[in-house]
């Protein structure tokens, strides 16, 4: 989608709601007089608690040690004092200092801030980033924020993130449970609840008001902000960023994502889930009470060139916004949090479709991965190290798929074997196209050659060749997984750094897509070899394509994943191995030629679509020799 431009309508507009905004902050503060009865009170109330510590006042205080009140934040009390005529709560409670509560398990560890109650570090414990340091989703709340923004019954408006939350941990069975509440009194309350399960990424929230149908102003929107800065995790900042985007789940079991652009934004109807994903990591909100609406923006926090520095630390941010519905005036939303790897096998044991953020590419490709090389790279790297499950894997592959290679392979050599017959028929009709196609279609017919044979085995592959593609970038069991020479299959491999940056290609030497190219070359030439010397007129250039691909895999590889590049080495350096043996060893050129010759002996019994296509280029050609005669 377009990124959305201001007018001048906009920024007029822009102007006058914030001068408003102004104007209704200066009629709003406090008299001196005020602010002077406050402070008095406050002695008074500090003076109580000495003897009785839980007698208390609401109120909400900066961040100062000594938690001094703010006159300009006390909506709490004047709510109590105006209109609900409740005892409040004070300002020494937890609730009003910004404490940090910490909760864990065996694999995450998640720090909450009291202000604003959302989790201000989320650490994967059992993860390091490219350069070995601990690896966080969230760090020093500094690269993520959590807001409802909302509407009180005396017009003001409200953000959760600025206000103070009481914490309390429990124990449920062997979860831990951490209830975070903005209390206006004892029995009307906001609450986020946290429920952590022990050695799992994902935990339970809760959304719920209490008690606050007298605060919350019904006839605005409740409005869930959430917003985060994807922290660079990989040594290559922009191949992290190629797969780093936001995808989400709509009406019921559908997904979308918003692509990996500068900027890309999208809205949905009925949103279940919304997934922050980076290349190997995920932050996903879900909720049991699918978002009405919701909108999405992801846009680079740096320029492709920028990405390619060393000291990077964050690539994208993403936002995403969703109304809350009430219900009876209060909220009430079910929810979880899932921070962790963005590992297909640990996303499908949800069986809440998050499978689908890994790109495994769509149709018969993700059929493919899904069914086929996830499962079989799951039981080979079970005993096998990574790098060499990659290679027994490639080798099956190939050896599975080598009937095809065989039968195309073997339309060549037929080609072959007709070379000479085909240049004869090309000079005698040199002046003549139509009479040319007509008797060389005839003589393919009489020696039962089918020269779309060749092609067909080919496009048999290409469903495999781009499951490959996809697989492997997205396997994160690959990640930080050496093998050989490669430090990181996951990422590029690197044999040399360069002192300067080339163009598209980038400021190193990887040598796994060296050898892939050469083993690339080294295929097309013995099966374009024949192409090229019988290639016809308007068909493509081959010497140029051969030369073209391996050059195209030179560079586009170079900044890819290793693990893909070994399996293209591999590859081809087996079906080199399959086609050499099959020109050697299993076919044999003069039976070929022998067969075909007593193939064009007998009688060919023509279909109803060849009779046809015949009749068409006889009249095509009887209209052209009467066209001349005029």
């Amino acid at each position: 989608m377009e990124e959305k431009k201001f007018d001048l309508n906009s920024i007029i507009g822009f102007a006058l709601i914030f001068g408003i905004i102004v104007w209704m902050f200066y009629i709003n503060q406090p008299t001196p007089e005020e602010i002077e009865a406050e402070k008095t009170k406050q002695e008074q109330v500090e003076t109580k608690e000495k003897t009785k510590e839980n007698t208390t006042t609401t109120d909400f205080v900066t961040k100062s040690e000594a938690i001094t009140v703010d006159p300009k934040d006390s909506l709490a009390m004047v709510l109590a004092q105006s209109q609900l005529g409740i005892v409040a709560y004070s300002a020494s409670l937890p609730s009003a200092k910004d404490n940090i509560t910490k909760i864990e398990n065996e694999v995450l560890s998640l720090k909450i801030n009291n202000r604003g109650g959302y989790i201000e570090e989320a650490l994967l414990k059992n993860f390091k980033t490219y350069d070995s340091v601990p690896l966080y989703l969230i760090k020093d709340g500094k690269n993520a924020s959590f807001n409802l923004n909302f509407g009180t019954t005396d017009n003001r408006i409200l953000n959760t993130k600025d206000l103070f939350f009481e914490p309390s941990v429990s124990k449920n069975g062997d979860n831990t449970v951490l209830s975070m509440k903005w209390k206006v009194s004892e029995s009307k309350f906001l609450e986020y609840r946290y429920e952590l399960k022990p050695n799992d990424y994902m935990l339970d929230f809760t959304i719920r008001s209490q008690g606050l149908q007298q605060v919350i102003n019904s006839g605005q929107a409740v409005n869930l902000d959430w917003k985060l800065q994807a922290i660079r995790h990989a040594k290559s900042a922009s191949y992290e960023n190629r797969y780093t985007d936001i995808h989400y789940e709509y009406d019921g079991d559908k997904d979308s994502f918003t692509g990996q652009g500068e900027f890309d934004d999208d809205q949905e109807e009925n949103v279940s889930w919304v997934g922050f994903k980076q290349h190997f990591f995920t932050s996903i909100l879900l909720t049991d009470t699918p978002f009405k609406t919701a909108s999405f923006t992801s846009k680079n926090i740096a320029t492709t060139s920028e990405l390619d520095d060393k000291d990077i630390k964050v690539t994208k941010e993403f936002a995403a916004t969703m109304p809350l519905e009430l219900a009876g005036g209060e909220l009430n939303y079910n929810m979880d949090w899932y921070y962790g790897p963005t590992d297909y096998k640990i996303l499908d044991g949800y069986e809440r479709n998050l499978d689908e953020i890994v790109p495994l590419g769509w149709g018969i490709f993700g059929f493919i991965n899904r069914y086929l090389f996830i499962p079989f790279f799951g039981f080979l790297s079970g005993f096998l190290p990574y790098g060499v499950a990659i290679v027994v894997m490639t080798i099956i592959v190939r050896i599975i798929l080598s009937p095809v290679t065989y039968k195309s392979y073997l339309s060549q050599a037929k080609m072959k074997v007709l070379r000479p017959e085909i240049t004869e028929i090309n000079e005698k009709h040199k002046d003549n196209a139509m009479k040319k196609q007509q008797e060389t279609m005839a003589l393919y017919g009489k020696a039962g050659v089918n020269p779309m044979s060749g092609c067909l085995p080919a496009l048999m592959q290409i469903p495999v060749f781009y499951a490959l593609f996809n697989f492997f970038p997205s396997a994160f069991q690959l990640r930080q997984k050496s093998f050989l020479w490669a430090d990181d299959l996951s990422s590029y491999d690197n044999i040399a750094q360069l002192p300067f940056e080339i163009p598209f290609y980038g400021d190193h030497v990887s040598l796994f897509p060296i050898l892939a190219s050469v083993a690339i070359f080294i295929y097309m030439t013995m099966t374009t070899g024949q192409t090229m010397q019988t290639q016809q007129p308007g068909m493509p250039n081959m010497k140029f394509i051969m030369y073209l691909s391996p050059l195209m895999m030179l560079f586009f590889f170079n900044n890819y994943a290793s693990g893909l590049s070994l399996y293209y080495f591999i590859s081809n350096l087996i079906t080199i191995g399959i086609m050499l043996v099959i020109k050697n060893v299993i076919i044999d050129e003069d039976k070929i030629h022998a067969k075909i010759q007593e193939n064009k002996k007998k009688p060919k019994k023509q279909g109803k679509f060849q009779k046809k296509m015949k009749e068409l280029m006889e009249q095509a050609e009887e209209q052209k020799k009467t066209g001349k005669k005029k």
